[in-house]
């Protein structure tokens, strides 16, 4: 009889066991702020106009007043050409003015005596005509030999280089002695003003729009998109991009932006977020998407609820999902594929 009760009772309790539904266990992961809305990247300070200097005539190079780095004001002499030729120029201009003025004061007088003896019927009004001719082609002569005198001046004036506004000389290419053609580069002036950040970015088609620049000092820049380089850089394969500076910047906040410093940069990536929500970053397997959009599931009172999100981009093992849960939120990791709503789940410890 024990064993017969024993046995029954035993039964019982396995009987007991099987009845009891088993509570599964879950592993959630927390939601972690997406690093791929960011896109971090170092800069170079740059000015937003960098002039390249130079001379609008030939010659040989006889002074230079500036070096690398020196800053320069307005109408400042930068470089100064050998002025001998010019010169010889202007004195032979000067010299064909003159010549050009006696050929006009003999025509007009020819034309004026022409005139008197014409009302004395002593020529005759062929003659006239071709003095009168006469007289307006060295009056051209004259105008003529004028614009050469002043052409030959413009010229003398352009051996000397002065900086056309104030800024800073970033570079310079010349040095005395050296003969220079018109038009090509002596030196380039970052002038004042504007300031940008010019960055390498690996791939144009997916060019940040906005993004922020931060000082040590603790100042914050918004940075803005103005330019971007149209063909990838043959070597390195990236794209130049330009990027201005916002908030207002002022003369004093400039201050600590000195040409060519080399800072951090956070460009904000072309992630669609229609409800501007805040993007995380959790495992693709968090992700179920069995029917009414993508969602993920989160544990509350021991059960399992779902919560629609919305799907920014896919990688390969996670997913940047939008939403407007807190970044505390812990949601489930894996297996949402089995979950229903209501459905009673633990917490792995």
């Amino acid at each position: 009889m024990l064993a017969m009760s024993c046995l029954l009772s035993g039964g019982c309790r396995r009987e007991a066991a099987v009845r009891t539904p088993t509570v599964p266990y879950v592993l959630t992961v927390p939601l972690k702020p997406s690093q791929s809305a960011t896109l971090k990247l170092s800069g170079t300070i740059r000015a937003r106009y960098e002039t390249p200097i130079a001379f609008q005539v030939p010659g040989r190079v006889l002074e230079r007043r500036v070096d690398a780095g020196q800053r320069v004001e307005r109408d400042a002499l930068m470089f100064r050409l050998d002025p001998r030729d010019f010169d010889e120029a202007i004195r032979a201009a000067e010299a064909q003015l003159r010549s050009a003025e006696a050929a006009y004061a003999t025509a007009k007088a020819e034309h004026d005596r022409q005139k008197r003896l014409m009302t004395e019927n002593a020529t005759s009004q062929e003659r006239l005509e071709r003095v009168a001719l006469a007289e307006r082609d060295s009056l051209s002569g004259v105008e003529a030999a004028k614009a050469n005198l002043a052409q030959a001046q413009n010229n003398r004036s352009y051996t000397e280089l002065r900086a056309p506004e104030s800024g800073i000389v970033l570079e310079v290419t010349t040095e005395p002695g050296q003969v220079v053609a018109a038009g090509s580069p002596v030196a380039i002036l970052a002038r004042d003003g504007d300031r940008e950040v010019e960055v390498e970015l690996p791939d144009a088609s997916s060019a940040p729009l906005t993004g922020r620049l931060t000082l040590p000092n603790g100042s914050i820049f918004t940075l803005e998109l103005r330019e971007l380089a149209g063909s990838a850089d043959p070597r390195s394969r990236t794209w130049r991009a330009r990027y201005r500076l916002g908030n207002g910047v002022t003369s004093s906040s400039l201050a600590p932006l000195a040409l060519g410093t080399v800072v951090s940069v956070d460009l904000d990536r072309n992630l669609t977020t229609p409800n501007r929500s805040p993007l995380y970053e959790v495992p693709l397997t968090a992700v179920d998407e069995r029917g009414g959009g993508p969602r993920v599931w989160l544990v509350v009172n021991g059960q399992a609820k779902p919560h629609s999100v919305q799907v920014v981009k896919l990688a390969p093992e996670t997913a940047i999902i939008s939403t407007d849960l807190p970044p505390t939120t812990r949601v489930i990791g894996v297996g949402t594929h089995l979950l229903t709503e209501g459905m009673a789940v633990r917490e792995k410890p």
